[in-house]
């Protein structure tokens, strides 16, 4: 039996998550590393405030599911895969070992800042659920307009696609989805266009960045956010890192493909259960459990069992 690592991306934060992860020394580290990268406290940046800005939204996601991951790490339960959407994907390149977490630290710091500078206001996401990919791929298409851009972001289930582009343009199109029947559609607490091809300038300037950064071979396999495969050198996860932000994200791909490689547990880091129910749906047979809304306990316990080839329902 296998274990994957799930590391969830922007949209997921929550007021608070840094101060809901467990009292655990590794998350003590953490914290007190990440405040020497950064020169400041991290801890002051979860609030609904702060998480108002992108910077301190993927900062607070990275600190948060290194820290969780590591705890689990330390607790004797080991991934054998691990994939990371959007944002989280480097969480899962510091705990695979592809790239160290000051480099991540600094880079995801500068990803966020130039994706603000890029759309400062009057773009984002939003959702769909309850249509096919293809309908709602389709829609887009058909209704794309150069003055209100709208593009398939990420490709999350059969029947869940987030778009990206100008707000306007997304709020349209999620009007057009529920006359089409979507059974949701709204916009998420996300202020730039993610994973779509307005985001070429920040990929390139992202690829620049990373350049600078050495990396290593993952110890366990990685899954590409832009291709959906699994990535085994460390070129390649930084080649993935850079040119995904400005790709839609296969998310529903990779998660088949996990199961293929004989994942039998999908264990999310916090603060997410969005891939925790994403796999559920779409793979009833794996068993998904969020480190967020089971706590650490269940998680370790459950890790453990799995590990040690004990499948068993706590």
């Amino acid at each position: 039996m296998s274990i994957a690592f799930l590391f969830p991306g922007q949209g997921s934060q929550v007021p608070g998550m840094l101060h809901e992860l467990p009292d655990h020394p590794v998350v003590h580290q953490t914290m007190a590393e990440t405040g020497e990268i950064l020169g400041m406290n991290v801890l002051t940046i979860d609030t609904e405030e702060k998480l108002q800005s992108t910077v301190s939204v993927q900062l607070c996601l990275l600190v948060s599911e290194v820290a969780a991951a590591r705890v689990l790490l330390e607790e004797g339960v080991r991934p054998d895969m691990a994939a990371g959407h959007s944002v989280g994907a480097f969480a899962a390149a510091v705990i695979a070992g592809a790239m160290d977490f000051p480099s991540a630290i600094t880079t995801v710091k500068r990803r966020a800042e130039l994706m603000e500078q890029a759309y400062p206001e009057g773009y984002g996401m939003g959702v769909v659920t309850g249509l096919k990919q293809d309908n709602i791929i389709k829609l887009t298409a058909d209704e794309f307009s150069k003055d209100m851009p709208v593009y398939p972001a990420n490709l999350n289930a059969e029947d869940q696609v987030t778009l990206a582009g100008d707000k306007r343009g997304i709020e349209f199109i999620l009007r057009l989805a529920k006359q089409e029947g979507a059974r949701k559609a709204f916009l998420l607490p996300v202020s730039v266009p993610s994973h779509c091809e307005l985001l070429h300038g920040v990929s390139k300037e992202l690829t620049a960045e990373l350049d600078k950064i050495p990396f290593k071979n993952p110890s366990i396999p990685c899954l590409s956010n832009s291709t959906a495969r699994a990535l085994r050198k460390g070129e390649d996860i930084r080649h993935d890192l850079a040119v995904s932000i400005a790709r839609p994200v296969k998310w529903h791909e990779a998660t088949l493909l996990m199961k293929e490689m004989g994942a039998t547990l999908f264990l999310e880091m916090p603060p997410g259960r969005v891939l925790t129910d994403l796999a559920g749906a779409a793979l009833p047979s794996v068993r998904s459990l969020s480190f967020a809304r089971s706590g650490i306990k269940s998680a370790v316990l459950l890790g453990k069992r799995y590990r040690n080839g004990r499948e068993r329902i706590i």
